[in-house]
């Protein structure tokens, strides 16, 4: 087992790095508190997993304890992986800095009721139920073993908060009634109606969005409407019971693309290298919610591979021998034609940064947004979950 003096020093680490990163929300002080009290590896289980650039690997904490601990506090931005389904993540922990800031984004105040969707080992939940006070907080997990292991934790800390076993994205909450606040810890496209109507008028959720990007809704006084500001790039795992977002991975566009030729080649007047700015990307995620873009430099310069997890693809190509670089497509749809037009909007919208970028959620419909929520333009939000509809 890691020893607690090394673990202690793990902790006192990852609280310096957090402040040398601006990682501690300054409306928020009490996260700092709760994450020394209530420590990530008090809710991490015995083995991990480890990317070691082919597959996941298990690191056990009896067999290597100070290997699992690096490996739980290794970084401010690192989530640990907890979980396999069929060689693929299915449970994390979450990143610190990601812990902390969707938890400042949900203003949880002494006294509000919690619902924590996707409670996985119990971290988020117990960091609520501290700040919430006790029997304010109910989980919910889909993973029975999950919610054994989370209730035994909760309980080892101290900490009167519930956790149920089911499916959060269709049921509502544990024991009926509202909530002051929802926070999800997994990625959903869109907002199932039921977690409006959850919560109560001007109460919050805290969700993260498809494949980048998580919001903060504030539900309407009437309780028909919610509406909020993006707050940062979280990416999460998503809901298991949604059709699975396309792989970000580079053997994913292999996959798509397979051995075809382009059906489509011509020279572009911008330089790929544009793409690494990450509130562009933002701006293409809104726009084009279904494109999977990958960058990466080589001695040419910044290449770029985009596809749509079906059949479509296309690629940019960096040049250095002084010609333009190259837009190669193929497949049903002009995929790198969409992602330069929607490029071209955001340039003609001032570079707007991804905060300037918002979710509105009705009953009958769910459109992303810019600048303004009624006046700014706007995408619609479509492929919508059963229970959105």
């Amino acid at each position: 087992m890691a020893a607690d003096e090394d673990l202690a020093g793990c902790r006192t680490r990852l609280d310096s790095a957090m402040e040398r990163g601006g990682a501690w929300p300054v409306d928020s002080p009490w996260l700092r508190d709760a994450f020394a009290v209530l420590p990530r590896d008090r809710f991490a289980p015995d083995r991990l997993w480890r990317w070691d650039g082919r597959a996941y690997v298990p690191v056990d904490r009896a067999v290597d304890p100070a290997g699992w601990a690096d490996e739980l506090y290794s970084g401010v931005y690192s989530a640990a992986v907890t979980q396999l389904d069929g060689g693929r993540p299915s449970s994390s922990l979450s990143a610190p800095s990601v812990a902390a800031d969707m938890l400042d984004s949900l203003r949880v105040e002494p006294g509000h009721r919690v619902w924590d969707l996707g409670t996985g080992q119990g971290w988020t939940a117990a960091l609520a139920a501290w700040r919430a006070g006790p029997g304010l907080v109910v989980g919910t997990e889909v993973d029975e073993r999950l919610v054994a292991f989370a209730r035994t934790r909760l309980a080892a800390a101290g900490l009167d908060a519930e956790v149920t076993a089911g499916d959060g994205t269709d049921g509502g909450v544990p024991g009926g009634g509202q909530v002051d606040r929802l926070h999800a810890t997994y990625a959903v496209e869109t907002v199932p109606w039921s977690w409006v109507k959850a919560v109560r008028p001007g109460g919050r959720i805290v969700y993260p969005w498809g494949r980048l990007g998580h919001i903060a809704l504030t539900v309407a006084d009437d309780g028909q409407s919610a509406t909020g500001w993006v707050q940062g790039l979280a990416q999460f795992m998503g809901d298991r019971h949604a059709p699975a977002q396309p792989d970000g991975g580079p053997a994913a566009y292999a996959q798509v693309r397979g051995d075809t030729e382009p059906e489509t080649s011509r020279a572009l007047n911008r330089d790929p290298v544009g793409l690494e700015d990450w509130h562009l990307r933002f701006a293409l995620r809104v726009a084009v919610p279904d494109a999977v873009l990958l960058t990466a430099r080589d001695a040419d310069g910044t290449n770029a591979w985009i596809h749509d997890g079906h059949r479509s693809w296309a690629t940019l190509v960096a040049r250095s021998d002084g010609e333009l670089p190259q837009l190669l497509q193929g497949g049903p749809r002009r995929l790198g034609d969409e992602v330069l037009a929607a490029w071209s909007q955001w340039e003609a919208l001032g570079r707007p940064d991804l905060y300037d970028y918002g979710i509105t959620v009705t009953p009958d419909s769910q459109w992303a947004w810019q600048g303004a929520p009624d006046t700014g333009p706007r995408w619609p939000i479509v492929g919508l979950h059963p229970a959105a509809r």
